[in-house]
């Protein structure tokens, strides 16, 4: 048998067992518990995931995969991720459906007139620095606004072979969402993170101009991507799976009032809630007018800013991180929107005894009672030697969202 025969036959395999898995009952349960929270009302239980990252080598390694074509060996990358969540047994949401993303060419090619780089490490799992592109003032003028054209051909071509492997498997879906995200944190690639928190006190006037100027961009390709008809809503998945958000216009069209909006403002972590706001906030508060739900927050700390949080239009979700105080989220927020409930990694995946861990999360799963909220493991970079880590901090977290539901 060719070996290509044979990789499309394994790609196919794997499909099926994530189309049954999709279809397992559990997974509708799945389904409605992260709809209950993020909709506020009481679910059965807080609903639990994990998002492995950057340590996804050690749970799947690139080494046990067979196919060899590129685009195949990805699909089978894909699948193979699913079907590994699934064992992990948290609460991932599987659709019976693949997804492919509508293709867009953006003109200038590098998005922004400028290239956005950064310094490598010199080190394995050492850090990146940024290389901005805005030395000075001068180089403003080389920003160009993108422009998002949608290439329906190239679509049609993703979308047509996909169907041609698997669609008799797990229907094909064209999905589109907007092609800048509402974080702006494009700021310190283009000008650097430390540059532009020197600019905040010497040269405010600069940050303004380049956070209007991200901003309008951002805006802009929302529109056109919208005048494409082809927007879909976002509201499957972990952390924003959810009730629809709205209806359909009376052309079957949707509109991002139908999707949600999730961002952050990490590059502004280290600076006042009145330069927060001043700087960053006030700039993604016009995105997010156009969603119909927003998530906010990520790795930073928000204790001194859910103020400013809670002015969001449309927010649903706040992101509590393991540097945001707890205890003040609880306070602030009550039952007024669903808490993202963030675990520090670092603290999941290093300890040789896990009994600190469940300590953590059955404290935090009690102090929560009563909210609406999620628990929630990101960012994560090593299983520290732990390769089971996934499976037992899944059901520690289980067991403390059940304990207190």
């Amino acid at each position: 048998m060719p070996q290509a025969h044979k990789e499309r036959g394994l790609v196919r395999e794997l499909a099926r067992q994530v189309s049954q898995i999709a279809s397992e009952p559990r997974m509708e349960a799945i389904r409605k518990r992260w709809r209950d929270v993020n909709a506020l009302r009481k679910p059965d239980r807080a609903p639990v995931w994990c998002r492995p990252v950057g340590c996804w080598d050690e749970i799947l390694s690139p080494s046990t995969l067979v196919c060899q074509d590129p685009w195949l060996r990805q699909l089978e990358y894909s699948l193979r991720q699913i079907t590994a969540k699934y064992d992990i047994d948290d609460d991932t949401p599987v659709e019976g459906y693949w997804a492919i993303q509508a293709v867009f060419t953006v003109t200038p090619a590098n998005t922004w007139g400028v290239e956005v780089s950064h310094r490598q490490p010199e080190t394995e799992g050492g850090a990146w620095a940024f290389d901005p592109a805005l030395k000075t003032e001068a180089d403003f003028g080389r920003l160009r606004s993108p422009v998002f054209t949608y290439d329906a051909a190239k679509t049609r071509e993703h979308v047509g072979r996909t169907e041609d492997l698997i669609g008799d498997i797990l229907p094909v879906r064209l999905v589109m969402e907007a092609p800048l995200g509402a974080t702006l944190g494009t700021a310190a690639d283009l000008r650097g993170l430390q540059q532009v928190m020197i600019d905040m006190i010497a040269e405010p006037h600069l940050v303004h101009r380049l956070m209007t100027w991200i901003r309008d961009a951002t805006l802009q390709a929302m529109d056109q991507a919208q005048a494409t008809g082809l927007v879909t809503p976002n509201n499957t998945g972990p952390m924003v799976c959810s009730d629809p958000i709205g209806e359909a216009a009376p052309d079957g069209t949707y509109t991002y009032r139908n999707c949600w909006c999730m961002a952050n403002s990490q590059e502004f972590d280290q600076v006042s809630p009145a330069m927060w706001e001043e700087f960053c906030l006030n700039y993604q508060k016009p995105i997010f007018e156009r969603f119909g739900l927003v998530g906010y927050g990520c790795c930073e700390n928000l204790t001194k800013k859910i103020d400013g949080v809670l002015s969001i239009p449309n927010l649903r979700i706040l992101v509590c991180s393991a540097w945001t105080n707890l205890g003040t989220v609880i306070e602030r927020v009550g039952r007024s929107c669903c808490i993202m409930w963030r675990q520090k990694a670092s603290d999941v995946v290093f300890p040789d005894d896990v009994s600190r861990v469940r300590h953590d999360l059955l404290e935090g799963a009690r102090r929560l009672q009563g909210c609406f909220y999620q628990v929630v493991l990101r960012e994560l970079q090593t299983l520290a030697g732990h390769p089971d880590r996934l499976h037992v901090w899944t059901a520690l977290a289980k067991e403390a969202a059940t304990r207190y539901a």
